[in-house]
C-alpha cells in the first residue's frame, strides 16, 4: 500500500518547498519531491534558484565586484592595492559553499516543518479514489498517494535552435556559473536579466564581452528612461551591445565559438568568442511529468494550464511558479506557493500580479514595480512623473556610486502611485518600498510626506515622489 499524504508537492524550488511548508504550517501532512542532486549525488533542495539561478549569480556577482572595487575604485579612498591578484577557484568554492548552506538550510526547514521529502523525480501515475498516485523515481522507485497535488518543477533554459547547449563552449545559466577560467572574449546571445548579471561577473573579472540583442531596444521591458541610463553604464563600463542583430549560423571547434550575424545595418558580421552564453529565455519544466497520465492539460508552450488561482483543469491539482503563466521570478513562486497552501485549507491566499517586484542585479542594479511609462501612454492613462538623479543624493555621493536615478508614476487625477522605475546602487532593496507603498494604493503624496533617514539612498525615493509635484527639494 502507498504512503498516503494530504498534500504532495512535484518540486523543491522556490516555489515547491515553500508551499510544502506552508501547508505543513496549517496542518496537512506534507510530501515534497525533488530530483536536485549535489555533487556527491545527496539531494540539493532549493531548485534552479537556489543551484544554478539566483543564489549562485548572486554569490559571484559579489565577488566580482569586490574584485572590480579593488582594482578599480579603492584608490579613491584612499586604498592603495599592490600585488592583487584573482583566484577563480576560490571565488567559485566560495559560491558553492554560499548554495549548500541554502540546500542544507531547506532540509533543516523539513525537519522543523515535518515535512517529509523524497529524493527523486516525481511524476503523475495515475488517479484513483479520489486522490492521485506519484511515482518517484530515485534511488528506488515507490509510488506515494495524496489528495491535492501542487506541481512546482519550474523551467529550463531556452536553447537557440541549431545551437544546443554542450555547457562546455555554448552555456545555459549552468554553464556560465562554472567557467573554470576567465575568457578572453565572451559573448551573450540576449540581453536578458541572466544573461546581463552573467556577462556583468565576466566582464569584472577580465572578460571582453560583447551582447547581441535581437530586438531593436535594450531591455524591453522596463521603462524606456530607465533602460537608456543603464545601456550607458554598461556601455561606460565596457560591455558592448549590439541591438536589432540577426543571428545565423554558430559554429564550434576547440578555439571557441564562431556566430555568424546580421547587424542593424543589414551588414554580414562574425563574432568569435571563447565562451558563448545563450539566454533569451526559459521554457516550463514539465520532462517526465507525464501529465498524460491523469489528463493534465498543457498550453501551447508546454506551460501548465491554470486558472487565477492556480488551479488546474484537474480537481485538487495545482500548480505554481515557472512551470505556469505569468512572470518566472523565484518570488512570484514562493507567493504562489504560499496562497496555494492556504486555498487548499479554505483560506483566502493573495498574490497580486500588479506589485511583484523585478530586479536585475548588475551594476547599477535596476528594480521596477507597476508600469512602464510606455504601457501608461499606450493604455492612454493620465499621469504625472517625477525622478530624482543619485548624482544628487548625499549617501550616493559617500558611496562613490551616482549613477542612475528613481522614477516614480502616479495618476494625474488621485496621485496613486502606478509604477516605480530604478536604476542605481541597491535598487533591489529600495524597491521594497514602493512595492508597500503601491499594496496600500499609496499616493506619491504619502511618500513625499513621509520622513525618510538621512543620509540614506531612501531619500532618493521621497525626491522622487516630491518630483511628480514639481517640487524637490535637493535638485
Amino acid at each position: 500500500m502507498s504512503k498516503q499524504f494530504d498534500v504532495i508537492v512535484i518540486g523543491g524550488g522556490p516555489g515547491g518547498y515553500i508551499a510544502a511548508i506552508r501547508a505543513a504550517q496549517l496542518g496537512f501532512n506534507v510530501a515534497c519531491i525533488d530530483e536536485w542532486k549535489n555533487a556527491k549525488g545527496g539531494p540539493a533542495l532549493g531548485g534552479t534558484c537556489t543551484n544554478v539561478g539566483c543564489i549562485p549569480s548572486k554569490a559571484l556577482l559579489q565577488s566580482s565586484e569586490h574584485y572590480d572595487h579593488a582594482s578599480h575604485h579603492f584608490a579613491d579612498h584612499g586604498i592603495e592595492v599592490k600585488g592583487l591578484s584573482l583566484d577563480l577557484a576560490k571565488m567559485v568554492g566560495r559560491k558553492d559553499t554560499v548554495v549548500k548552506q541554502n540546500n542544507d538550510g531547506i532540509v533543516y526547514l523539513f525537519k522543523k516543518n515535518k515535512v517529509t521529502f523524497f529524493h527523486g523525480r516525481g511524476s503523475f501515475a495515475a488517479a484513483k479514489d479520489g486522490a492521485y498516485e506519484i511515482k518517484v523515481a530515485g534511488a528506488a522507485e515507490e509510488v506515494i498517494s495524496g489528495k491535492h497535488i501542487i506541481v512546482a518543477t519550474g523551467s529550463n533554459a531556452r536553447a537557440l535552435p541549431g545551437a544546443p547547449f554542450d555547457e562546455e563552449n555554448i552555456l545555459s545559466n549552468d554553464g556560465a556559473l562554472r567557467i573554470g577560467a576567465v575568457p578572453k572574449k565572451l559573448g551573450l546571445i540576449g540581453s536578458g536579466v541572466i544573461g546581463l548579471e552573467m556577462g556583468s561577473v565576466w566582464r569584472r573579472l577580465g572578460a571582453e564581452v560583447t551582447v547581441l540583442e535581437g530586438l531593436p531596444t535594450f531591455l524591453g521591458a522596463v521603462d524606456q528612461q530607465i533602460a537608456k541610463e543603464a545601456h550607458k553604464a554598461f556601455t561606460k563600463q565596457g560591455l558592448k551591445i549590439e541591438l536589432g542583430v540577426q543571428v545565423g549560423e554558430i559554429k564550434t571547434a576547440k578555439s571557441g565559438v564562431s556566430v555568424a550575424y546580421v547587424n542593424a545595418k543589414g551588414e554580414a558580421q562574425t563574432l568569435d568568442v571563447d565562451k558563448l552564453i545563450i539566454s533569451i529565455g526559459r521554457v516550463a519544466n514539465t520532462i517526465g511529468l507525464a501529465p498524460d497520465a491523469v489528463g493534465l492539460k498543457l498550453d501551447e508552450r508546454g506551460a501548465i494550464v491554470v486558472d487565477d488561482e492556480c488551479k488546474t483543469n484537474l480537481p485538487n491539482v495545482w500548480a505554481v511558479g515557472d512551470v505556469v503563466r505569468g512572470p518566472m521570478l523565484a518570488h512570484k513562486a514562493e507567493e504562489e506557493g504560499v496562497a496555494v497552501a492556504e486555498r487548499i485549507a479554505g483560506q483566502h491566499g493573495h498574490v497580486n500580479f500588479n506589485t511583484i517586484p523585478w530586479v536585475i542585479y548588475t551594476n547599477p542594479e535596476i528594480a521596477w514595480v507597476g508600469q512602464t511609462e510606455e504601457q501608461l501612454k499606450a493604455a492612454g492613462r493620465a499621469y504625472r512623473a517625477g525622478s530624482f538623479p543619485f548624482m544628487a543624493n548625499g549617501r550616493a555621493r559617500a558611496l562613490g556610486d551616482t549613477t542612475g536615478m528613481v522614477k516614480m508614476l502616479a495618476d494625474a487625477a488621485t496621485d496613486e502611485i502606478l509604477g516605480v522605475h530604478i536604476v542605481g546602487p541597491f535598487a533591489s532593496e529600495l524597491i521594497a518600498e514602493c512595492v508597500v507603498a503601491m499594496e496600500f494604493r499609496a499616493s506619491s503624496e504619502d511618500i513625499a510626506r513621509i520622513c525618510h533617514a538621512h543620509p540614506s539612498l531612501s531619500e532618493a525615493t521621497k525626491e522622487a515622489a516630491l518630483a511628480v509635484d514639481k517640487r524637490t527639494l535637493n535638485f
